[in-house]
């Protein structure tokens, strides 16, 4: 390997290497060489194996508490409740497993098939290899298409041009050459090395490797984003503080019920059964099945409309996100550069291609010559190149030209190229020499610095004169730049004989300059909007140039017009450390634009973001993206542009490349996680009025209103299809409107817990009602009060879901009741519930039987009373508040 090689000559990198410019190395040097540095292959985290994936669904606090309870089943003899945990406990990791295996397959779907091969020189011959097998000292040439197989020096170069947006974040193509630079050049100006992982566009190039594998720029960015800890999902954080809070709940439920029986001399054995019955019934058996099935329906929507997520808990992340951050090129830009102002004379053309050029100024000379130019002095021909390929600054004068109705062709034909002045990187300008008649025309373009010197008169819209203002158009183009835009001067000369190639360029006219910038996507500000709105802030994290972002910053929404530059924070002199001075702390929170960000700092940004306890999303589709994409909370890579290193390293891929993708997804994510709030309170106060009415019936000697077999009969089948039903639900209609939840916030809030409280205490009051009417009024036998009460709390339970929607929406027309699945919810449970007394064995085991009409009638008046009561305890809560 070499250290600094774009600072040493070709020769000294050729000796330090001990290859051969003109034969490469030998056979016996590249064997060695592979044994000493192994195949050139960049490292990464290993594909996840089948049965982790498997393990990995066990890895659930909820489910720890259902293996336990299940243990306990088995070990007090109640087999059928222990295997029917462990259904549950089967079919919930079973969905997790094969929903996140089929994410799993999509990804593959997307990665390139088989290894990239390059041309080189070994042993005198030119060889075409596969880039894995490409050691240090190898000697490849480059052409047009190829993908740069490793870090390599240049030694010749032929207009050789090569696209690192995927490392640098850059635009436009880089154009090469081979002259030695400056020790201390950053890596966006390295103009005479190429990288691992970017793209010739253009040309031809001749190199010498001089780094391989883990040791090429790639290679140290992917290193940042294996070293970089992958962070748990708000979810994962979320269910870990509620299964804390149900563990000590069934502990305390359990240990209060057993040792208030042996106080009352019941026997131990049978209280140590029924606490871990009760104990049972506090653990929501359905909340793992309901959840994993209502992450499964979101991820399952979302890649019907092109977003493929690897893992369930992405999508309730993607809800949860208060940040975030994406790159500039390809993400909010198109990743071409097209024109976008023309000065000339004293005329500005600003957003060409949005607004109208009248026919007077067509008319004009000087615009008619600056389209000629553009047409003639370029070596592209519109109709047969390749996208992705050649010049990308001819190209789009081309797609300019043709936009405003000009045939390039047929302007080419009938102005044949008698002599062509080649672009060399040293000179930075091209001119022509066309014959029309018997008038010979001169067109030239190139670096305004490089070409202003050689023009002696101006043109303006009526004449040609001496040009005297060249120190004010000096100015007007550093204003171009200043605003991001790329900017290329044009002139011409008109002549009766054939120039040379020294006098091509002699006293030039000069015409005017044309600006170019990668335009904004047309549908982000739309998006951005959105997310002004749902609180979430947007941050511009970009290698590209301080104009260049504040403009596209500008663009789409993210800066108000004419935004202060102090905006746009220039990330090249910044640290994101933990112990920052204050004023630098309230500038870096405030800013939405980092201007010439490192791979290493858009690492430190998502860190500094986290610490500050912001959920972050990260979009992008580079290689300097990846250490980024991993730590992020929720890792956003596109599917069609992104680099295979980007897909692994993200959570969540665009197949589409759509910005706007992610505005849905968020969406999505918010609908779910508010599913999940609603069937998390349904479950608990439900499983709550359980304990209650079974631990009021025991304390005061009533007959039971549940046996165990029916608590495990509720919490199975009639707690579950509601809460299912709620976690397909839709959501509001307002739910991006909102601010995103408060990251610290548990799953579950105070208030969230006030309402389980409420809930499951009117349902007990109902269940206990009807209990205390039936034996001291009605005098029924102990099998029928059991039944009623039974029956009692499953309505009660299933009213319950008209709870859920907030107190200030109308209780007759909300999500709930809208949601078409709510109904057929009801409907599956009551008739399992009733279903199950017509089939003698199973109705045995749940001791129930057949209840008259008029039994019937008692059992729905106290099943809606219930319902009537926590409505309006609940509104009357809010009205008092208000």
């Amino acid at each position: 390997m070499v250290q600094k090689p774009f600072a040493l000559s070709i020769e000294k990198v050729v000796t330090i290497l001990e290859s051969n410019a003109q034969s490469g190395l030998e056979e016996q040097q590249i064997q060695n060489l592979l044994n000493k540095y192994g195949p050139n292959q960049i490292p990464k985290d290993a594909p996840k194996k089948r049965w982790r994936i498997l393990v990995d669904q066990f890895l659930n606090p909820i489910l720890y508490i259902l293996i336990a309870a299940a243990i306990l089943a088995f070990i007090f003899s109640d087999v059928i409740e222990g295997f029917a945990i462990l259904v549950v406990i089967v079919i919930s990791a079973g969905i997790g497993f094969f929903m996140e295996l089929r994410a799993i397959r999509s990804l593959e779907a997307l990665r390139k098939m088989g290894q990239s091969k390059i041309h080189a020189i070994r042993s005198g011959k030119r060889v075409h290899i596969k880039g894995m097998e490409i050691v240090p000292g190898d000697i490849i040439l480059l052409r047009t298409g190829d993908i740069v197989p490793a870090d390599a020096r240049l030694i010749t170069v032929d207009n050789l041009l090569v696209k690192e947006s995927a490392l640098t974040g850059e635009s436009v193509p880089i154009r090469k050459v081979v002259k030695v630079l400056k020790g201390d050049s950053p890596i966006t100006d390295q103009y005479n090395m190429v990288f691992r992982g970017t793209m010739v566009t253009s040309g031809f190039g001749k190199a010498i490797v001089t780094s391989t594998a883990k040791f090429t720029q790639l290679g140290h960015i992917q290193q940042l984003g294996i070293d970089a800890s992958q962070e748990h999902t708000p979810l994962d954080k979320k269910l870990n503080h509620l299964s804390k809070w149900l563990i000590w709940l069934t502990l305390f439920f359990a240990f209060v019920v057993i040792v208030a029986g042996y106080i009352r001399g019941k026997d131990i054995l049978l209280m140590i059964e029924t606490g871990v019955a009760l104990g049972v019934a506090a653990i929501p058996e359905g909340l793992p099945i309901v959840a994993t099935i209502a992450l499964a329906q979101g991820m399952l929507r979302l890649s019907k409309r092109q977003v493929i997520i690897k893992k369930m808990e992405a999508v309730q992340t993607l809800g949860a996100t208060d940040i975030i951050c994406t790159d500039k090129t390809g993400t909010l830009t198109e990743d071409r550069m097209k024109v976008h102002t023309i000065l000339f004379g004293d005329k500005s053309l600003d957003d060409v291609f949005m607004t109208h050029v009248s026919m007077a100024i067509r008319e004009q000379p000087i615009f008619k010559n600056i389209i000629l130019a553009s047409i003639l002095c370029n070596n592209e021909n519109l109709g047969t190149a390749i996208e992705g390929q050649g010049d990308s600054i001819e190209h789009e004068l081309l797609e300019f030209v043709k936009y405003l109705g000009y045939d390039s062709v047929a302007i080419k034909n009938t102005n044949p190229e008698e002599l062509e002045l080649p672009f060399d990187a040293t000179r930075k300008f091209m001119a022509t020499a066309h014959k029309n008649g018997k008038i010979i025309r001169v067109y030239a373009k190139g670096a305004f610095e490089a070409l202003i010197p050689h023009c002696d008169y101006i043109m303006d819209e009526k004449e040609i004169t001496p040009f005297k203002t060249k120190s004010e158009w000096h100015t007007k183009v550093n204003t171009l730049a200043d605003h991001g835009l790329r900017t290329l001067a044009f002139a011409f000369k008109e002549m009766n004989e054939l120039p040379t190639s020294e006098t091509i360029v002699d006293q030039l006219v000069f015409l005017g300059v044309i600006g170019f910038l990668d335009p904004a996507r047309s549908d982000v500000m739309a998006t951005i909007d959105v997310y002004k709105k749902a609180g979430i802030k947007v941050v511009m994290a970009t290698g590209d140039h301080p104009g260049t972002s504040k403009k596209i910053a500008e663009e789409i929404g993210l800066l108000k017009r004419d935004a202060d530059p102090d905006e746009v924070l220039i990330a090249q002199n910044l640290k994101f450390i933990e112990h920052i001075n204050p004023t630098l702390f309230e500038k870096i929170s405030k800013a939405s634009v980092f201007a010439r960000v490192s791979p290493k700092q858009k690492l430190d940004l998502v860190k500094f973001y986290q610490k500050n306890n912001h959920i972050v999303g990260m979009i992008g589709d580079g290689i300097n993206d990846v250490p980024a994409l991993k730590k992020a909370d929720i890792g956003i890579a596109m599917g069609i542009r992104g680099t295979e290193a980007a897909r692994e390293a993200a959570d969540v891929i665009l197949k589409n490349d759509k910005f706007t993708a992610i505005e849905m997804a968020i969406k999505q994510g918010r609908v779910i996680l508010e599913n999940i709030r609603q069937f998390v309170v349904y479950l608990l106060s439900c499983n709550l009025a359980e304990i209650l009415s079974v631990g009021i019936a025991a304390f005061s000697n009533l007959p039971s209103p549940l046996l165990p077999m029916q608590i495990l009969f509720l919490n199975l089948i009639t707690d579950v299809f509601p809460a299912l039903a709620l976690g397909l639900g839709k959501g509001e209609n307002d739910i991006m409107e909102r601010a995103p939840k408060d990251p610290k916030a548990p799953i579950i809030s105070k208030s969230d817990w006030n309402s389980i409280v409420l809930f499951g205490m009117c349902v007990s009051v109902a269940v206990i009602g009807i209990v205390m009417y039936t034996h001291f009024v009605l005098n029924l036998s102990e099998k029928i009060i059991n039944n009623m009460a039974f029956y009692t709390l499953v309505m009660a339970q299933l009213f319950n879901v008209f709870n859920l929607p907030r107190q200030t929406e109308s209780f007759w027309v909300n999500e709930v009741t809208t949601n078409i699945w709510v109904w057929a919810a009801i409907v599956i449970s009551l008739l399992l519930t009733f279903g199950v007394t017509l089939i003698a064995p199973i109705s045995d085991v749940l001791s129930l039987e057949s209840i008259t009409i008029y039994q019937l009638f008692l059992v729905i008046i106290f099943a809606m009373g219930s319902l009537v009561l926590a409505q309006i305890i609940g509104r009357l809560m809010v009205f008092f508040k208000n």
